[in-house]
């Protein structure tokens, strides 16, 4: 099918004066010229093959590859970017023109790359960073928690001396060989990570998140297992070495973030940071525990050149009186986001005495009106909590999870007492083995503490219970309390308890009876059941579901 297009044609210039004529020739001509060629174009892209020529209906066809293939990179990356990223990889099959066009800057501003530490996972990080780690702006690498071990047992678990039968002993050295190769394999995606963007000066947000569980293991991993893995410190030593070079080399950082990561970041890291980057950065997250004795990722000497700060996360201990009175100087803008680790490896190792008092908090407010406070705290003591918990604090957020010390109900009450104006998020776990017994909040009270702290905290949005023992009455006193406003309300099944009587006068699930009876009065409630059991800390307070939950939401 032949398409013809009527184009009306302008009036030649100098067409009514004889001293034009020549120039209406000429102007005709090349208006000839240009149809001709714009003919010859539009056959080379239909590919129609001539009649009774075989030889010419293989060239047209393979006119019309080469059309495809000779559109301008432009034009190639205009498509892409209209695509999300599974439809480019398909795309970029086409030719390897199209290939080279996939991996153009403007296509890959930003990328998150979610890790699992195993040996297949590098060739394909090579290639992902060798195309794209020279010119990425914003890059955020994840270890996946539920990836390092399954099934039990930590670093403190396969080391020491084999006392049990001979099934355990092999057991115990295949799980300690399983931990070396996962630290060696850590360590090998680090560097590959760290290599592809140090001369990367394009780079605006930099993130890196490690595995929560490590920390919460027994025993030492770095001490333990890194020595065996790394035993002259050389590749540890390397890594630090990158991670002070890629901040050097930063022009244009705003965001830096290291959360959880072994032997990654030192004391002396932040010092090779220019004064034009530390004096512009937004957000700063530093978040370590193994490092040794008393040293600091960063003092108040150090914050006083991040004058532009709006969000900040650290260990609790290494937040100081003086850091509180440095946030609170006129050239520095107001703080928005305070995230502060507590755990008790920190606590036992530094002393609680050089932290802020309420008079440095009140001031802190004074200058930052809109600053919000998250806690999270890792087998903290009762009593070092009622140290730590200051009247002034306007905390919004605050995450217990143990696997020793318990939380008391004194503790949920103080909470509720003193947050009542800003607590939105309220998550309490206890990752226990034995399930045959959880403590209950309410033991030898008249009111259950989690149902004061619904009554009192009237902004709270989410509520997660695991590990403790949460009567159903309570539960549904909690959902009709904050209504619709409570977004979140999730306890795992093993943590509800039923009274006998009612267990005794119903013929249909309770749990499902109490999903019901939460669920009156409110018109926004859902029911998710999740299958498995998950974990994941990669960021202040990132939560994610629990398995077997009853969530009311």
């Amino acid at each position: 099918m032949l398409l013809f297009l009527s184009v009306p044609q302008p009036r030649p210039p100098g067409a009514r004066t004889r001293v034009g004529a020549a120039r209406v020739v000429r102007w005709r001509r090349q208006r000839l010229q240009q149809l001709r060629r714009l003919r010859g174009l539009l056959r080379g892209l239909r590919g129609r093959p001539e009649a009774g020529s075989r030889r010419r209906g293989r060239m047209a066809l393979c006119g019309q590859a080469a059309g495809a293939a000779s559109l301008p990179s432009e034009l190639i990356v205009h498509i892409f970017s209209f695509l999300p990223a599974p439809d480019r990889l398909r795309a970029s099959a086409s030719c390897s023109h199209w290939r080279e066009c996939l991996f153009y800057p403007a296509l890959w501003p930003q990328l998150r790359i979610c890790l699992r530490v195993s040996p297949a996972e590098q060739p394909r990080l090579e290639f992902l960073m060798r195309k794209c780690g020279w010119f990425v702006r914003e890059l955020r690498v994840e270890f996946a928690a539920e990836n390092y071990l399954s099934g039990g047992g930590g670093p403190g678990d396969g080391g020491g001396s084999d006392t049990g039968t001979g099934g355990e002993d092999v057991e115990s050295l295949q799980l300690s060989t399983r931990w070396l190769e996962v630290l060696r394999t850590y360590l090998e995606l680090v560097l590959c990570v760290l290599v592809s963007i140090r001369n990367n000066r394009n780079l605006q947000k930099f993130s890196l998140f490690g595995d929560i569980s490590v920390l919460q293991q027994q025993g030492s991993l770095s001490s333990t297992y890194l020595s065996k893995v790394d035993p002259d410190g050389k590749k540890i030593k390397q890594i630090q070495q990158l991670f002070e070079e890629i901040l050097s080399n930063s022009r244009q950082l705003k965001w830096l973030s290291c959360g959880f990561m072994l032997e990654i970041v030192t004391p002396t890291s932040l010092s090779s940071l220019p004064n034009s980057i530390a004096n512009t950065m937004e957000h700063l997250s530093l978040l370590d525990n193994n490092v040794p004795g008393n040293s600091t990722l960063i003092t108040a000497v150090e914050l006083e050149r991040f004058v532009n700060l709006r969000s900040l996360a650290l260990d609790f201990c290494d937040f100081t009186a003086e850091m509180a009175r440095v946030l609170t100087d006129s050239n520095h803008v107001p703080l928005q986001r305070l995230s502060l680790l507590v755990h008790n490896a920190s606590v036992m190792h530094k002393s609680l005495d050089n932290m802020p008092n309420d008079e440095h908090w009140k001031a802190l407010l004074r200058k930052s009106a809109s600053l919000r406070v998250y806690i999270m705290a890792f087998d903290i003591k009762s009593e070092d909590m009622l140290k730590i918990l200051k009247p002034s604090i306007p905390l919004e957020r605050i995450h217990f999870d143990s696997y020793i010390t318990c939380v008391s109900g004194a503790i949920v009450d103080l909470i509720s007492r003193q947050y009542d104006k800003f607590l939105t998020h309220f998550i309490l776990m206890n990752d226990v083995i034995d399930t045959s017994g959880f403590p209950d909040l309410s033991d030898n009270r008249n009111e259950d503490p989690l149902v004061l702290l619904a009554w009192r905290c009237t902004k709270l949005s989410l509520l997660a219970v695991h590990g403790y023992t949460v009567w159903a009455h309570n539960l549904i006193a909690i959902a009709r309390l904050r209504g619709s406003d409570l977004k979140v309300l999730e306890v795992t099944e093993e943590s509800i308890d039923f009274d006998q009587g009612e267990l005794a006068d119903q013929d249909v699930d309770p749990v499902h009876n109490l999903i019901e009876q939460g669920n009156r009065g409110t018109d926004v409630v859902s029911v998710r059941l999740p299958p498995d059991p998950s974990f994941k800390w990669y960021e202040c307070c990132a939560f994610n579901v629990i398995g077997q939950s009853a969530i009311i939401k």
